[in-house]
């Protein structure tokens, strides 16, 4: 049987941002959702959370989503943890060097608070999915 997605880290500097993902994923996904303010945060602890998922903000000061995921994939126990990136900067182009950076998804601000934990939920079962298929 499918695991179910349960656990999320989320990467964002902007405390308003923070506080409409923490809403919408877990009054309204159900969620439990880390938050961490800076990629060097992350980085120390996201490992602690035993994530399912991580979600990245692309621009943060100090290290950006990639230069963040690029770390975050050295920790042994991060290695195989899908991440999906959170942009304002969707333009095709960058969402395909986004996806060659390691990320299954790339989700656009702003989004729907809404659908986010549903998107969320998507993109990780298809992810699943893919692996299940290659095993």
């Amino acid at each position: 049987m499918a695991e179910t997605l349960s656990r999320v880290v989320y990467v964002e500097d902007e405390p308003d941002i923070q506080a409409i993902v923490r809403i919408a994923l877990e009054a309204i996904g159900g969620l439990q959702v880390t938050i961490f303010n800076s990629g060097q945060e992350a980085i120390a602890r996201a490992a602690d959370q035993q994530p399912q998922l991580l979600v990245l903000d692309v621009m943060m000061p100090g290290l950006d989503g990639p230069s963040t995921l690029r770390l975050l994939r050295e920790q042994t126990r991060l290695q195989q943890v899908p991440a999906i990136f959170m942009t304002a900067k969707a333009q095709p182009q960058e969402i395909e060097q986004l996806l060659r950076q390691g990320a299954i998804a790339v989700v656009s601000k702003p989004f729907d608070p809404m659908q986010l934990a549903e998107q969320l939920q998507r993109h990780w079962q298809q992810w699943q999915q893919q692996g299940a298929e290659i095993k």
